[in-house]
């Protein structure tokens, strides 16, 4: 058996890789640094499996060495590199605002406006009329308060950065009273204590984690009056606490917190525009009823039920929201022109509720009609029996609202399930999600199923053609 020194000569140089046929051709689509990368990867590789096998009877040859193999390797590691890392996928799950897959699509008049935008330079912060410079953010805010009633608006960069800055712009330094059973996490483990913490607020707490009266927060605003900066209203978004409960009607805190010449803020998280129950689904306050009700400041999402991109809403009383835009977290929490033009387009739909209905995609599918989502899973399933060794069939299913919000609420549908004879339901998913583009289905009893609430009919045919692509 040669040397181990010898077989690792043996191993082709990066140049010599380069060089093969396969690599020449594809140094016009990938960059050559990402190919050389690529190249030294495979060798790093494939030496040390040399190395591994010191002292092994099998002979050198077994490994592929050999630059063309080598270059065929390289190739593939660089198109997987290369691969953006967001991709646009297909959303089989039956959950609508999914955070994981980009919670709310876009519309199309959002699509358009955000390509619009991207296309060159706009005036983000210029006054076309005086030729002087304007306000980020004028378009969508006017769109707000025209929508809601309020006085004025503010758009920041997520529901977080909303209540972080309604909090450091009117309450930092004092404390701010919140009920115990209002103190949520939201997502990423992030905790409204840890969120007011953060913008130089201390936390008040009153009442239980179940039941929290008005005498409570009288007692909390009577012992502690001056140093109290803000009331906080946290909306259950996400959660539900059911049986024995009680909280104070919201326009009675209101008229506490303005005896008490105290800001009332409300974090709304989801942040509805419309009556949902027009669409099927239960109750969900409106900013506008909020608002109506005496809050303040009201805070919440831009792409959970509004429909949109990632973004907070600040909106309210004049002075309030005056007072947020002058913080200095408010340049660090500022949002770009793309997400400005995607609110400001989604926002001109709701001018119309039924409009909205039936242009937002979001909202389109929180109630699309049960013979519709059945008439789609069934189309989708004869596409993927002609799939050899599928076993394909259909069962009623409910889907999610996702996001944090309505998390009781179910939406009866319809789903394909999959289950193939020589494949598990986990090999089934992982090759769904190696498809292009990828699939994202869920499993439950030991079957793949393919939620069809969360696809157009468009992207049911492409959910098909990519699984009879995926070597299922």
């Amino acid at each position: 058996m040669p040397p181990r020194e010898s077989r690792l000569r043996a191993l082709p140089s990066v140049e010599v890789v380069l060089q093969q046929p396969a690599l020449q051709a594809a140094a016009g689509e990938l960059p050559r640094a990402l190919l050389k990368e690529a190249v030294r990867a495979e060798i790093a590789e494939l030496r040390l499996a040399l190395a591994a096998r010191r002292g092994s009877p099998k002979p050198a040859a077994s490994v592929p060495a050999d630059p063309c193999a080598v270059a065929g390797a390289a190739l593939v590691r660089a198109r997987a590199a290369h691969r953006p890392s967001i991709r646009r996928v297909l959303n089989a799950t039956g959950v609508v605002l999914h955070t994981n897959l980009g919670r709310a699509p876009l519309s199309e008049a959002a699509r358009k406006a955000v390509e619009e935008t991207a296309r060159g330079y706009v005036n983000l912060e210029y006054d076309l009329e005086s030729g002087r410079r304007g306000q980020r953010g004028e378009g969508v805010e006017r769109w707000l308060t025209r929508l809601t009633g309020a006085e004025a608006a503010l758009v920041v960069n997520n529901g977080a950065g909303a209540i972080l800055l309604a909090l450091s712009a009117l309450a930092s330094g004092k404390r701010v009273v919140v009920s115990r059973g209002e103190l949520v996490e939201i997502g990423g483990s992030f905790r409204v204590p840890e969120v007011m913490e953060k913008s130089g607020c201390r936390l008040l707490e009153v009442g239980s984690t179940n039941r929290t009266h008005m005498r409570d927060y009288e007692r909390a605003i009577e012992d502690h009056r001056r140093e109290i900066g803000a009331i906080l209203r946290v909306h259950p978004s996400n959660f539900r606490i059911q049986g024995f409960t009680l909280r104070p009607e919201l326009h009675e805190l209101a008229k506490l917190a303005h005896r008490a010449r105290l800001p009332l803020i409300e974090d709304l998280g989801s942040g509805a525009l419309i009556d949902l129950t027009e669409l099927g689904l239960e109750r969900e306050p409106t900013v506008r009823e909020s608002l109506n009700a005496g809050v303040d400041v009201v805070t919440f999402s831009g792409d959970k039920l509004l429909g949109s991109t990632q973004a907070g809403l600040l909106l309210g009383r004049r002075t309030f929201v005056l007072r947020a835009r002058k913080d200095p977290l408010a340049r660090a929490l500022r949002v770009d022109k793309l997400t400005l033009a995607a609110l400001e387009a989604t926002l001109v739909a709701y001018s119309d509720p039924a409009r909205a209905r039936r242009e937002l995609p979001a909202l389109r599918m929180l109630h699309t009609a049960p013979e519709t989502l059945e008439s789609r899973a069934r189309t989708l399933a004869g596409a993927l029996r002609r799939v050899p060794g599928l076993e394909v069939g259909i069962e009623r299913g409910d889907g999610e609202v996702g996001g944090g919000a309505m998390p009781l609420q179910r939406l009866p549908g319809w789903v394909v399930t999959l289950v193939h004879a020589g494949l598990t339901a986990d090999e089934i998913d992982r090759r769904a999600r190696a498809a292009e583009p990828p699939v994202i289905g869920t499993i439950r009893t030991g079957k793949y199923r393919l939620d069809v609430r969360t696809l157009t009919d468009a992207e049911a045919v492409e959910v098909a053609d990519a699984l009879a692509r995926a070597h299922l």
